[in-house]
Formats: structure tokens, C-alpha cells, sequence
């Protein structure tokens, strides 16, 4: 294993290769699968919509008897009225049909006039505007014919893809089994929220971040709490995690410290594969493998801990629950600031920079330290910029959402 740093690129990609799916699959309930990954693709037993239907609340007609012989718009008798949820009768020709949204269009209709440009007067209905010939009519399979597969094995499934299910009917959902992930946090100096703060302590905020990010993307967590700064103890827990989980996560103890024995436990009982990445916040990062468990050690202080999780754990996490993670998606922006500002040089890693837009312009936290996670609570975004550039008030530079890293 080479001391020199990798690139932000090369971690990734070393990551992302190393990361195995799940292969073990069950059957979830539809309505209680949201965030889990698909593993059998669902293949749509209906057609929707299943027949044409009306977009709009107005009149169903025959786009031929809308006006006389002189251009005039005639008075058509309302011939029936089809609510939602009912089928009509074929349309007399030079009749009209009082419709509404989502009823199914009767035979002989070619267009529906939202009511809003109709007039309706005893028993009968004329149009304020010229129709056109098949306006607001939902032709039936314009969004699913039966027989198409409407979700791919390894789609997450958020809000929109539960939606498409149930529009096809259906119930239950063959997905990947829940990734398992385990946690502990070394640090004599922390102590958790509720507990005395004695002198020379911090409380150990990482260990609710860290639960929280892996919460939110449906991960069951398996929390083995905090491990005094002793190479006995980290390397039982480790083992102890290492048996219980899929992925073995940790905060602290991956630098070279007398006081950081994460590497080595994990050096003891599996083998280490990458340690040190050229960015910052966030240089040190442990990848390895401890028996069948993968490894992954992020930095101690906060926001090192969040950017590594996002820029790193977190698509290797997505890859290893069967979903394919996309890149985040960045934009341009123009800077609001200079960097690295008067007097200091260019850094020699790639930094992400907390800011947030305002008015389009990327603003930066006053305070980038390391250990600041009220700056990841004001920020909307990172900004990325490579090794070595500089950036003057105006530049254009690139803008990560925090939603893209946390989807």
C-alpha cells in the first residue's frame, strides 16, 4: 500500500470497484418499501390508463359538430353526463357529453372542452374557443402498456417509483435485504449528549450524524457505541461488529496518532487497502476488509466525518445495497468570495468548501475549520475546487447541493 495520497477520483473508483452487491433478495410489502432497492424487475400487468380518458372537467363532442355550416358555434344538446368512474354511451352525433376529469371517453368522441371555454344554457352547450381535434384526452397506454417492465432491478425506490407501483397495482415488491451496518467511535475525550462533561470532553456528535445518514438511507444500524482509546478494546469490537454486520463503520482513530489504534486492529484482524486521500476536509479514510465485513474508518472531527461520508461511504453503501449510484449532480455558480484570500496560497488538496446560495452566488461559511458542523447546518452546498486553483469574487465555480449528497 503506497503512502502517497490518491486522488478524490481514485479513491472513489477504488471504492466503487471493491464495493460487492447484495445478492440476497425478500418480498416487501409495497407501502413499506420506500428507500429499499429493487431486485426483480416489475412488469405491468395493466395498461394505464386503461382507457381514454378526459384531461379536463368540460365537454366530450365530435370535433365536426362544434360549429354550423357558416363557421358559427352551434348549440349542442347535452346528450349525457359521465362522471369519473362510470363508462357512457356511444356519442350522438351532434350531441354533446358533460364530462369530467378522468372519465373514460365514450366511442365517437374526438375532443374535450375543458368547461372554462364552453357555455352551458338549457340543456344544450357551445364553446367560447375553437377546439382542436383530440385535445385533452389521456389516450389509454400513453403511460404504461401491459407487459412493460416500469421498474428496473436496482432502482431505489423513493416516493415517485412507489407511485408508478401502485399504478400498475401493485402489492408487494421483490427487494434487496436491508444492508447492515455496524458503528463505534473511539475517543477518551468524548462523551455522550446527557452524560457529565467533565473537563478536556466533547460531546460525540459524529455518532448521531453518522446514524442519521445511514437512517435516512434505510440501513439497519447496528450501534456498538464508544470504545475507549485502548488497541484490546478496538479490536474486539471491531471483531464483534465485523461478525454482526455487512459493513463495519467507524469515526476516529484512522490517523497515524499514538492514541489512533483503528488502523491497526484493523491491520490485526483483516487487511487495509487505502488510508490517505488529497482533499480536504477529510485526508484520512480507511478502507479494508475484516472477515467477510468491509471496512470503511472516517475521520474524527465533524465535518470531515459528513464530507467523507457523502463524497465516499455513501456510494459505495448504494452500490453495496444493489443500486447503482449516479454522480451528484454539480452546477455553475458564480463566487461570492475569494479564496483562499489575501495573504495565503492555493492548497495542495481539492477542497469542498461549505456555502450556501444566495441570489445564485455561492457564499462561504466565515469558519471552514474542520471541527465547525454549524457550517454544514447553515450550508445548502459545497464548493468544489481542484488542488492548487484560486478563486477571485465573480469566478465561476462549481456547486455540489448538499440534496444531491444526501438523496
Amino acid at each position: 500500500m503506497s503512502d502517497s495520497p490518491l486522488s478524490v477520483d481514485a479513491a472513489l473508483a477504488s471504492l466503487l470497484a471493491a464495493a460487492a452487491p447484495i445478492s440476497d433478495h425478500e418480498t416487501c410489502p409495497a407501502e413499506a418499501a420506500l428507500g429499499r432497492v429493487l431486485a426483480i424487475p416489475l412488469v405491468a400487468e395493466v395498461t394505464v390508463p386503461p382507457l381514454d380518458n378526459a384531461a379536463m372537467d368540460g365537454y366530450a363532442l365530435r370535433f365536426a359538430d362544434w360549429s354550423d355550416a357558416t363557421g358559427v358555434p352551434a348549440w349542442l344538446p347535452i346528450s349525457q353526463r359521465i362522471p369519473a368512474g362510470t363508462l357512457g354511451s356511444e356519442l350522438v352525433p351532434g350531441t354533446a357529453a358533460r364530462i369530467f376529469t378522468g372519465a373514460a371517453v365514450p366511442p365517437g368522441v374526438d375532443c374535450v372542452v375543458m368547461q372554462e371555454d364552453c357555455e352551458a344554457y338549457d340543456g344544450k352547450v357551445r364553446l367560447t374557443a375553437t377546439p382542436k381535434a383530440g385535445s385533452h384526452i389521456r389516450r389509454a397506454g400513453e403511460d404504461i402498456r401491459a407487459g412493460q417492465t416500469v421498474l428496473e432491478a436496482g432502482t431505489r425506490l423513493g416516493p415517485a417509483q412507489l407511485g408508478v407501483a401502485a399504478s400498475v397495482g401493485a402489492t408487494e415488491l421483490g427487494v434487496v435485504r436491508r444492508l447492515k451496518a455496524a458503528v463505534f467511535f473511539t475517543g477518551d475525550e468524548i462523551v455522550l449528549p446527557g452524560q457529565p462533561l467533565a473537563p478536556g470532553r466533547i460531546y460525540n456528535s459524529n455518532r448521531a450524524t453518522l446514524i442519521a445518514l445511514l437512517t435516512q438511507m434505510g440501513i439497519e444500524v447496528i450501534d456498538l457505541g464508544q470504545v475507549p482509546d485502548r488497541l484490546e478494546a478496538t479490536i474486539a469490537t471491531l471483531e464483534r461488529a465485523a461478525q454482526a454486520a455487512d459493513v463495519v463503520i467507524t469515526s476516529g482513530g484512522v490517523s497515524v496518532g499514538e492514541e489512533d489504534h483503528v488502523k491497526a486492529a484493523v491491520e490485526q484482524l483483516g487487511r487495509l487497502s487505502m488510508w490517505k486521500v488529497a482533499m480536504k476536509p477529510g485526508k484520512p479514510l480507511v478502507y479494508g476488509r475484516v472477515g467477510n465485513a468491509d471496512f470503511l474508518g472516517l475521520p474524527g472531527n465533524p465535518v470531515s466525518a459528513f464530507v467523507v461520508f457523502c463524497l465516499f461511504v455513501r456510494p459505495f453503501l448504494l452500490r453495496r445495497m444493489g443500486a447503482e449510484s449516479q454522480p451528484a449532480a454539480a452546477f455553475t455558480v458564480p463566487a461570492g468570495f475569494d479564496w483562499p484570500g489575501i495573504g495565503k496560497s492555493a492548497g495542495k488538496r481539492r477542497e469542498f468548501l461549505r456555502a450556501r446560495l444566495e441570489d445564485g452566488w455561492a457564499m462561504l461559511y466565515p469558519n471552514q475549520g474542520s471541527g465547525v458542523l454549524t457550517s454544514l447546518a447553515w450550508a445548502d452546498g459545497l464548493v468544489d475546487i481542484e488542488a492548487g486553483a484560486s478563486v477571485m469574487n465573480g469566478d465561476s465555480v462549481r456547486f455540489i447541493p448538499l440534496s444531491e449528497l444526501l438523496k
